[in-house]
This record gives C-alpha cells, structure tokens and sequence, in this order.
C-alpha cells in the first residue's frame, strides 16, 4: 500500500513513532488515523494520516473524530474517580446506596469498586430488550438494577462490555444529577479543552470519520460461537441488538451516551487526558491527585476473564498490565478500544499514549497500537 501523507509534529528524538506509524499503513492497513503521545505533560508526537471517510474519500483532517469503543471505559473511570477524589462517591460503599433500585435480587452488598472491576456478575442483560429500550438509558439501566448476578459478585471477573458504561454511568447520574456524558462534557472536557465526548452534539458530527467495519472472517467467526458461550450473549447485547456493523457509522449511534462504548474523539484528546492524571499534569493542571491514581489503579482483579476468557487485570476501572499493552511499565493504567484503539498513561515513564482509527481489526496479530507504543518507549 501507497503510504498517505503524514500531517503533524513530532519531537525529533521520536522519530521511530512516525516510521511505526508510516509502517501500519504501508503494511497493517490502516485507514485513517491518529495517534499522540505527551512527555512530562508536552505534546512530542501528534500525528494524523488517511482517508476519514472511505466512502467519500474525505482525509483525515487535524480534528478529525472518531468513536473509539472501550477507550470510553476509560474515560468513564477518570469521571468516577473524580467523584471519588472530590468524596461524592466511596469505592467501599454498596453501589445500593447510591442507587437503592440496584439492591434488587441480593445486589445490596456489591461494592462501588466490585462493580467498577467487572466482577459483580451482570456482563449482560437478561430481559429482553427491544433495540429502543435497550439505547434509552432509563429502561436499561432499570434493567441492570432489577437483574440478579449470574456469578457470586465478587468470585470472579468478567468483562461487563457495555453494561460497565451503564452501571458507572447511573452511578455518576445518581451523585451529581448529571447524565455521564453531560459530566464528562462540564467537569473533564470543556475545563481541560479535551475534545472528547459521550452524547455527541450535532455541531460536531461534520469531523467524524466513518468507521470501516471488520471484514467477512470476522463476521464468520462470530456466527459459529457457541449459543450458550457467555461471551455470546455479551458481545451482542443486549437482546442481541449490538455487532460491529454499520449501526456504529449512524448519528443515532453517536447521539446516545453509553459511557462504555460509544465515546467521539481522537489521539490527541485522550493522550492529552492521560496526561492530566500524572506529573505536573499539562500545564501544570492536575485532573487527579496522586493519592486517587494510586487507589484507582491498585490491581483488584487479575487472572482468566469469565467473558473474553483471556487473562485481564483491573483497578476502578482502568485496564491495567500485562492485558494493557505487553510494553508498558508496571505502574501504566488506560484501556484499548474494540478493532484497535489503546490510551495509556505511564507515570514511570511520564508519558501518556492514544491511537485512534478508522479501521476495525479483530486479529490478534494486528500490531497497530502495539508497534507504536513500542517505538515510544524506544526512543525515552
């Protein structure tokens, strides 16, 4: 493949970031993309290439956005952690008594932090949903609080894929009367002019990039999962209603807040986030002291995931290594994104790390966030 154009800056002693970068559209197929790394709170690389829209063949431009899944997990957990930091929420406290309706079905001893770590036993949604109730946030999170754990909370972990979103989510609505996209938007984004957002406004759906789905085999190998395997019902719920196809390239799919899966934004917006959170944060601003990163990101969990049945290890919320990236540091926390998004903030090494694209990839070979990040800590 022709290698595009690649728009940006870039610290020279980061050189090997823009040869990885070159390298994942001249041999891994990327589409569009972007990716940023910020060193004791400066930007060193900020870098975008591409197509945005495949089907139009707009480029990608400076601001270009686009959704990047699970990296709103991540996003999700600095909101809840922020909460923390300010005293509004306890991590120790039965999420119950923020929110009584999810004491239903013996839910009443589940903590903050047991639920913020994927082991309270709802990764997925039993009743069944039509797919309007299963985006409208009332009627589903009614339905989380009134459903019973299909595991002991607690005995193991699970990765609750979109249900995360909703159970932190309500949580952060319960404590501050805001929707979780509206706080992420008052308290995070707009203060630290961080161009991320859960409920994408309409002023912003011109700079969204059009996602390229993942290609037949995927789809394939997803048919043949077994009917009764757990990350079956998990993938595509609720009630069966969510693939990785075109419903994600629609405005409704954007317009919604699931905190846990539908974030807008780009490289550049949650490196910059990352990048808040050690350090002297980013131009001296600290989003959270050092006191809620260290509790936030003590490993809570670790071991074989009941959902995705590979080994994962979580804090409050944040993903943490060796699932996070084979490369990063021992105290590196963040979250990846589904088809191959990752963000991560390294404190050892004062950096934080995002890449976001247009191009969706489930192989597990498909090295794009991986050979970049790699090329980061080779040039520190």
């Amino acid at each position: 493949m022709t290698v595009p154009e690649i728009h940006g800056v870039i610290a020279p002693e980061f050189a090997q970031v823009r040869a990885a970068f070159e390298k994942n559209f001249a041999e891994r197929g990327d589409v569009g993309a972007s990716v940023c790394v910020y060193k004791d709170g400066e930007a060193v690389v900020d870098l975008w290439a591409g197509v945005a829209d495949a089907v139009t063949g707009t480029d990608w431009q400076a601001d270009t956005l686009v959704t990047v899944f699970s990296i709103s997990k991540g996003v999700t957990a600095i909101a809840a952690n922020l909460l923390m930091q300010r005293g509004d929420l306890n991590p120790d406290a039965p999420v119950a008594h923020y929110w009584p309706e999810f004491a239903a079905e013996s839910k009443s001893t589940i903590s903050v932090a047991t639920a913020m770590s994927h082991q309270a036993g709802l990764p997925r949604i039993d009743r069944p949903l039509s797919r309007e109730e299963a985006i409208d946030w009332d009627t589903v999170v009614a339905a989380v609080a009134a459903q019973a754990p299909i595991w002991e909370p607690g005995s193991q972990h699970g990765y609750h894929m979109r249900s995360f979103g909703w159970i932190v989510g309500e949580l952060i609505r319960r404590v501050t009367g805001k929707s979780p996209g509206n706080f992420i938007r008052e308290e995070i984004s707009d203060p630290l002019g961080i161009d991320f957002h859960v409920g994408l406004a309409a002023k912003h759906e011109p700079r969204v990039g059009r996602l390229v789905m993942p290609d037949k085999k995927y789809h394939e190998s997803i048919s043949k999962l077994p009917a009764d395997l757990l990350l079956t019902s998990v993938l595509s719920g609720p009630s069966g209603h969510f693939h990785y196809d075109e419903m994600w390239n629609t405005r409704e799919m954007r317009t919604i807040e699931m905190p846990s899966s539908n974030g807008v934004g780009n490289a550049r917006a949650v490196a910059k986030l990352y990048a808040h959170l050690f350090g002297d944060g980013v131009n001296g601003v600290r989003l959270l002291d050092d006191s809620t990163v260290k509790r936030a990101t003590a490993e809570l969990v670790c071991g074989r995931d009941a959902v995705i049945l590979v080994d994962t290890a979580y804090g409050l919320g944040f993903m943490l290594p060796p699932a996070l990236a084979s490369c990063v540091g021992p105290r590196a926390f963040g979250h990846g994104g589904a088809g191959g998004s990752a963000s991560f903030a390294d404190p050892d090494a004062g950096i934080s790390f995002a890449y976001a694209m247009n191009k969706m990839s489930f192989n597990p070979t498909d090295g794009r966030s991986e050979s970049l990040a790699r090329a980061v800590y080779r040039c520190l």
